[in-house]
């Protein structure tokens, strides 16, 4: 694995791992649901670890499938700039990148 590449998967597990509130979305799907059904989720999101090549092909830990309630949940990390505007000019550098950690139900997608 490249360095540049261990650094993006570093970043993002440190991201997922702590959800800073200014970096998570959740669809309306899971915004629909109960609060303490949201903070679950969550945890499971924080703890999850199954990296694989079906679900981590670029080896970035960018994405992952939880089950909660015989519910698919898909979680995405994504790498912007500090506007939110555009793609991040260098997602290895956290001066130049905000990480959002997006949250859907599968049949969201």
């Amino acid at each position: 694995m490249t360095k540049t590449i261990t650094k993006i998967a570093e970043l993002n597990d440190q991201c997922r791992k702590s959800i800073p509130n200014e970096s998570l979305r959740l669809t309306i799907g899971i915004y629909s649901k109960e609060t303490e059904e949201i903070t679950e989720i969550i945890e499971l999101i924080k703890k999850f670890d199954v990296f694989t090549e079906d679900n981590d092909p670029y080896k970035e830990h960018d994405f992952g499938i939880i089950e909660y309630k015989s519910q698919r949940i898909f979680w995405k990390i994504d790498y912007f700039d500090l506007n939110l505007e555009y793609g991040s000019p260098a997602a290895t550098d956290p001066a130049k990148t905000k990480r959002v950690l997006t949250i859907m139900l599968a049949q969201e997608y």
